[in-house]
């Protein structure tokens, strides 16, 4: 097999969040591959644990991805202060003449596609275009390590999860895929009432508030971090609707500083989060103008987070209008010009003060990689990890698996990805969703 076939078949999707399937990504041609080490979400420490302790791996993987996709020069882009990264790397590419080191300030959101591309190769990536459009292929560091597994012939069967926020030994695990949360925050040692905390899966800005917390770790589950729900970011994301529509239209003085500090509107994509709450309050959809630029947005949360001097959550707004258009079929057209704000760099949200005016100073320490991994008696893994179908399962109740085995395969002629045990043990549930596996003496 060759290096897409090899990757299809262990079932690599995009790591950092967005589950695209990696061969696709890595079928088309490129100019630079681009490894994405920015880690771009506060409190999370996975990307820059594995950048120093699997530099090699990665740097591997980056050179699979290059071959596979025609690429002369490969990039990987960190933060400049993630030191045990960078001097790791700095080893894994001593001698190799196309593959670059780029260091990055530590800003939010620079681990974001496309301002990553901006920064590496000046390129801006239009509307509604892939990064393919400009020459390159992005690829998060977890992800070109899992692509070197590949072509060893390992499926993708476990990630690093870093568990943090308001527990007593926040930390970074290798976990199994289909681990129910609960197991793996366990480790950090938190044992505390959880009708009295929230659960946000992945990162504070752009993650998700997750009631059941026996839910499956997945593919993508970089983060699980824990808040008093009397916490103001856990109190702005449970606010209802009717109440968020009532203090925007008492209080939104349309300042603009939504739209000024907005990352992608800087990038010359034309995002003015102000019009979206003009309309809104108003009930005027007239006021968003050409909603073409809504569909631009990439839900990055700066204009929540720590634009609005008012406390309000524009990218809320922004949200509802993306689902309307969506539902209406509105497709995103490339812009026609494209004119990068002058002070983009200057604009850039130093990490260290979003951090501080999200109220989350306490939380960012170190949560060190722990070299005892996750092992649960009873996983249940989805179908559907991945931007795509679900994959279709190829195992029944009763079967007998092993680590590694296919348990769902492609769709025919359909965007998927493989899904593989992640446990020794017998399959006690499949449907067309998930497949349960039970090991060892639980069984």
């Amino acid at each position: 097999m060759n290096i897409v076939d090899k990757v299809r078949a262990a079932g690599v999707v995009g790591a950092g969040g967005a589950g695209f399937p990696a061969h696709v990504k890595l079928s088309g041609h490129a100019e630079v591959v681009i490894a994405n080490g920015a880690e771009c979400e506060p409190l999370l420490r996975c990307d820059q644990l594995l950048m120093e302790r699997e530099a090699q791996r990665v740097a591997a993987g980056l050179r699979l991805a290059m071959e596979a996709t025609g690429a002369e020069r490969g990039v990987i882009a960190t933060k400049a202060h993630y030191e045990g990264a960078v001097q790791a790397l700095q080893r894994a590419l001593a001698g190799e003449s196309r593959i670059t080191l780029h260091l990055m300030d530590s800003y939010y959101p620079s681990g974001d596609e496309k301002s990553i591309i901006y920064e590496v190769t000046g390129k801006t990536v239009p509307t509604g275009k892939l990064p393919l459009d400009a020459g390159c292929v992005v690829s998060n560091v977890m992800s070109l390590a899992q692509i070197a597994d590949a072509c060893e012939g390992r499926p993708v069967i476990h990630r690093d999860v870093t568990v943090g926020g308001e527990v007593p030994h926040p930390v970074t695990l290798s976990v199994a895929i289909g681990t129910p949360m609960s197991e793996v925050i366990a480790r950090s040692g938190f044992d505390g009432n959880r009708e009295e905390y929230a659960l946000i899966v992945g990162g504070p800005c752009m993650g998700r508030l997750e009631d059941d917390w026996n839910a499956p770790v997945t593919k993508t589950t970089g983060g699980l971090l824990i808040f008093p729900k009397s916490h103001l970011l856990i109190r702005r994301r449970t606010q209802k609707p009717e109440r968020m529509l009532r203090l925007m239209r008492a209080v939104c003085c349309q300042c603009s500083q939504c739209t000024q500090l907005c990352p992608r509107n800087a990038m010359g994509l034309r995002v003015t989060p102000h019009k979206a709450m003009r309309a809104m309050v108003t009930g005027n959809g007239l006021m968003l103008g050409d909603p073409q630029w809504v569909l631009a947005c990439s839900s990055c949360g700066v204009c929540t987070n720590y634009a609005c001097p008012m406390g309000l959550r524009p990218s809320d707004v922004m949200a509802l209008y993306k689902q309307e258009l969506a539902r209406m079929g509105v497709k995103p057209q490339p812009e026609a010009e494209i004119r990068p704000d002058p002070f983009l760099a200057q604009k850039r949200v130093p990490v260290s003060r979003l951090i501080a005016r999200m109220g989350l100073t306490r939380y960012d320490v170190p949560a060190p990689y722990a070299a005892e991994p996750v092992r649960p008696k009873k996983v249940l893994i989805p179908l559907r990890q991945h931007v795509g179908k679900a994959a279709e399962a190829t195992v029944h109740v009763g079967d007998t698996v092993r680590a590694g085995d296919l348990i769902g395969r492609l769709p025919a002629k359909a965007l998927s990805a493989r899904v593989h045990a992640s446990i020794d043990g017998r399959v006690t549930r499949a449907d067309e969703t998930a497949i349960e596996i039970t090991g060892g003496d639980a069984v």
